[in-house]
């Protein structure tokens, strides 16, 4: 979707100013609070990583261009909290629990969280049939602009680039955020020309690649 998330090429923020390298990870006890909480819940297994994903880009633009980081964690934990049956928004207005929690639930030890970090959630899949571009090939990135979920970044939209990589088939996340199954297809790694993005002034050494999906090109 086009979002107050999907700010790549947009001007007028500022600069991009790096914090310092031994800057803390959190800047509160709030922060460590609810990246602990984001983990411990995704664990129940309720919601996969595109949907959470798609909900925190989901806030209102005023309200995602003005929060912290960690603010936009925590408001989408509870949107998909809600979302899912398992708070009820009686119990977010009352600031804790109203009802017994569901059997079967129980804490989740660091023990448990470390081995799941490291394990990870591959997304790749069986392929659904032949690739239909390869490597060194000239595509173009189709100017679309869907309602729903998608992780297409609107500066490439329209633009012509050369494929990279063929990586295989992955869980395609514009349907898998919306729970309408993983439907896999090719992913690719394309190389865009600065000079195609951003016209004839920008650094000619410039190069950006966008992993894109089958269903995001066309041949160029």
């Amino acid at each position: 979707m086009n979002g107050a998330h999907d700010l790549g090429g947009t001007m007028g923020f500022g600069p991009v100013v790096p914090e310092a390298q031994d800057a803390p990870h959190y800047r509160g006890d709030w922060e460590r609070r609810t990246m602990a909480l984001t983990l411990a819940c995704a664990m129940l297994g309720r919601w996969s990583i595109d949907e959470s994903r798609h909900v925190r880009e989901d806030r209102p633009p005023a309200l995602y261009l003005t929060s912290p980081y960690y603010r936009i964690w925590f408001d989408a934990l509870e949107a998909l909290l809600v979302g899912h049956g398992i708070v009820g928004d009686d119990e977010v207005e009352a600031g804790r629990s109203l009802r017994s929690g569901e059997a079967g639930i129980g804490p989740v030890s660091p023990d448990r969280v470390t081995t799941a970090l490291r394990r990870g959630a591959p997304a790749d899949r069986e392929p659904p049939g032949p690739a239909a571009f390869e490597v060194g090939q000239a595509v173009r990135a189709r100017n679309v602009h869907p309602t729903g979920h998608t992780r297409l970044p609107r500066y490439v939209r329209g633009r012509v680039g050369v494929v990279e990589i063929v990586h295989g088939a992955h869980v395609l996340p514009d349907r898998n955020a919306h729970r309408l199954g993983e439907d896999p297809e090719w992913l690719y790694t394309v190389r865009f020309d600065g000079h195609e993005l951003w016209g004839a002034d920008s650094d000619p050494t410039t190069e950006v690649s966008v992993d894109a999906w089958e269903s995001y090109l066309e041949p160029a």
